[in-house]
C-alpha cells in the first residue's frame, strides 16, 4: 500500500525574489564582472556544464552552492538570492584587514582615534597630489 504524502495546508507569506530568475542573476552577475562562464567554472572548481545549467535553471542550486556563488561573485547570498535585489555589486566591501584595523581603532581612545584619522586624512590629501 502507498502512502501518499498530505498536502500542506500551512500558509506561508510571499516572499518578493524580484521578476528574475536565480539562474538569471546568476548570469548577470557573472557578465557584469566580464567572466565567461568557463572563467567562472574554473574559478569555483566546477565545469562549464554545470554553470549553464544553473543559469538556465535546470539544476537548482543547493544552500552550500548558493554560499559558493555568493563567495565568486563578492555578495551577499541575500542579494543573490534576490532578497536584496538591487543588482549592483557592492564596491564599498571592506577586506577583512581593513574590518580589523577599524575596530581596533575604536577601541582606543577619542583622543587617539582623532590623532590617526588627522594622520590618514593627511595621507590621502597628499596621496590624491
Amino acid at each position: 500500500m502507498d502512502i501518499m504524502p498530505q498536502p500542506s495546508t500551512l500558509e506561508l507569506p510571499t516572499i518578493d525574489l524580484g521578476d528574475e530568475t536565480l539562474g538569471h542573476r546568476i548570469a548577470r552577475l557573472r557578465k557584469q564582472q566580464a567572466l565567461t562562464q568557463v572563467e567562472l567554472a574554473e574559478q569555483m572548481g566546477l565545469t562549464q556544464a554545470l554553470i549553464s545549467s544553473y543559469e538556465r535553471g535546470r539544476l537548482r542550486l543547493h544552500a552550500e552552492m548558493v554560499a559558493r556563488f555568493a563567495l565568486a561573485f563578492r555578495t551577499t547570498t541575500d542579494q543573490l538570492i534576490g532578497l536584496k535585489n538591487n543588482g549592483k555589486p557592492k564596491d564599498h566591501k571592506l577586506s577583512l584587514k581593513m574590518i580589523r584595523r577599524m575596530q581596533k581603532i575604536r577601541q582606543l581612545p577619542p583622543s587617539q582615534q582623532k590623532v590617526l584619522l588627522q594622520t590618514i586624512d593627511n595621507f590621502l590629501r597628499g596621496a590624491r597630489k
